[in-house]
Parts: C-alpha cells; sequence; structure tokens
C-alpha cells in the first residue's frame, strides 16, 4: 500500500514539474503549444473564410470552450488523472504478474518501419475510440457526462475539448489495453495525439474545406454538425456519424448521415435550455439524480 502511496506522490510531483516545463521551455515535442499553434490556426480560419457567416467569431461560450482546451488537456491531468492512472496501471500490472503474466506485448509493432506502426496504433486508438463514442450515447450513465459536450449550442473549433472530465477516464482506460497490446511507445503517441487533435479541432470548426472522395475517410464539419444536431432520425435515436478522426467507421458500419448540408442547424439536445450554464455545474453534472430529457 504504501508503494501506491509514493507513486501518487511521485505522479503529481512529476507531472506539475512536466507541466512547467512544457510552458517554460518551448520546443517541437511541446504539448502545450502545440494545442496553442492548432488553435490559433483554425481561429484565423474561421475568422477569414467562416462557412456560418451569421454566426460570431466569438461565438456563444467561445471563452468558456477555451477554458475546457486547458482544463482538459493539462489541468485535469494535474489535478487527479495521472496519478489515479499510474496507480491504476502499476496495480493492474501487479495484478498480472502474480499469475504469471510479465509482458502484455502481443504485437510487437515498434519493430515496424514508422511509417507502419503509427498508422497501426492511429487506426487502432481510432477504431477503438469510435466503439467507446458510441457507448457514450447509448449507455444512459455515460450519456448523462456527454451532454457536457453537446451542449454546444454554435460550433466552433474551441468546441472540440469541451467535454466532462469522467469521458478522459473511459475513453483512456478502454482504449488502454489495446496500445498496451501492441506496445506503442511515447514518440508514436504524441504523433498521433497532435494529428488527431488538429482533425478534431477541424471537425468542430466553422469552415468549408472540400475533401473530394477523402471525406469518406476523414471527419469533417460538414458531416460531423450532424452528430451535434437537434433533430436525429427517429430510426437513430442514439445518434449518428461517431467518427472521431476517421468517417471511415461510420460509412462502414452504416451510422453515416447528411441529409442536406447542415449549415446553421439547431444544436443540442432536448432540454438544453435547462442544462447547467457554468464550467464548475457542468463538471460537477452526471452525479446523482439524472435529468431525464
Amino acid at each position: 500500500m504504501n508503494n501506491y502511496f509514493e507513486i501518487i506522490k511521485n505522479a503529481y510531483f512529476g507531472y506539475a514539474n512536466y507541466l512547467w516545463s512544457e510552458i517554460s521551455n518551448p520546443s517541437w515535442h511541446n504539448y502545450f503549444y502545440w494545442l496553442i499553434g492548432v488553435s490559433l490556426f483554425f481561429f484565423v480560419l474561421e475568422a477569414v473564410r467562416p462557412w456560418n457567416k451569421s454566426q460570431k467569431l466569438f461565438r456563444k461560450d467561445f471563452w468558456l470552450d477555451v477554458f475546457y482546451m486547458f482544463f482538459n488537456f493539462f489541468l485535469f491531468s494535474l489535478i487527479i488523472y495521472n496519478a489515479a492512472s499510474d496507480v491504476v496501471v502499476n496495480f493492474f500490472y501487479d495484478l498480472l504478474a502474480s499469475i504469471g503474466i510479465n509482458n502484455l506485448v502481443a504485437f510487437e509493432v515498434m519493430s515496424w518501419p514508422t511509417w507502419a506502426h503509427l498508422l497501426v496504433g492511429f487506426l487502432v486508438r481510432d477504431f477503438v475510440q469510435w466503439n467507446t463514442h458510441r457507448l457514450l450515447h447509448t449507455v444512459p450513465a455515460l450519456w448523462e457526462f456527454h451532454k457536457v459536450h453537446h451542449s454546444v449550442e454554435e460550433m466552433g473549433f474551441a468546441a472540440h475539448l469541451r467535454y466532462h472530465w469522467m469521458e478522459t477516464i473511459v475513453y483512456r482506460s478502454i482504449e488502454y489495453i489495446p496500445l498496451a497490446l501492441i506496445g506503442i511507445g511515447l514518440r508514436d503517441f504524441f504523433i498521433i495525439h497532435i494529428f488527431t487533435l488538429a482533425v478534431g479541432h477541424f471537425n468542430h470548426s466553422n469552415i468549408k474545406v472540400g475533401l473530394g472522395p477523402l471525406k469518406y475517410i476523414f471527419n469533417n464539419p460538414q458531416m460531423h454538425i450532424w452528430h451535434h444536431a437537434m433533430e436525429i432520425p427517429k430510426d437513430r435515436p442514439y445518434g449518428v456519424n461517431y467518427g472521431i478522426t476517421l468517417s471511415l467507421w461510420d460509412y462502414l458500419f452504416k451510422t453515416d448521415y447528411i441529409p442536406y448540408e447542415g449549415k446553421g442547424i439547431r444544436l443540442g439536445f432536448k432540454g438544453i435550455k435547462t442544462f447547467p450554464k457554468s464550467f464548475v455545474s457542468q463538471i460537477l453534472y452526471g452525479f446523482g439524480k439524472k435529468n431525464q430529457n
């Protein structure tokens, strides 16, 4: 037990030092400045070539979403997630060791060419995330947390990272074992994470870019806006267009839905007008009595 307390202490101090190093030492391998750079890029695109020209650049809840970006990317990890996940991972490996399993890697993809293990890592992670996203819509308890993300009423790049902190726990818990089985390294995870950050910002941005045939592979704003639509098809009560980075899975599993150009459609869900508006009330939402809307 003392070992786990030591892990918690080391995780907090280690992550605090890491966060300060990220802020004080800009580099090409720095999440903090990649987040700022990618966000500024899409902010400029929304300013120069907005898809919905009637929407203000500083749209409704813009600054709330900006705070969510930094909270979910950095602060939540500092407050709880990093320490808790270190304990869980060590406990998991101790449990495996107790039954004679000392290596979880089933496929040594790191011995493959760089492009190959990056591609495999990305595809595995995105498919797991696509399935996890469907769970967030179909499991009532998880939907309560996911409502925070769907409380966006005007679409913009920063809406990408407006989500309940419980989603981090759900996503990371489910994707951990598949990624561990193929032995994806930290360098690869960094590259994959930055790429998915950029595509996620793109999906939520108020811009239009013609992808041509690539729209059947990559998610995009004109597809993803229908995922946030207030009105969804009656034969698909749990939603449509679950793609995180790739639209491919939706086309393969018949969950795609783009009836027409969705510029200006109502976003949200039934009961959104009474949904909590402040950051604190939203991150506490989902516990206790459930909203029936």
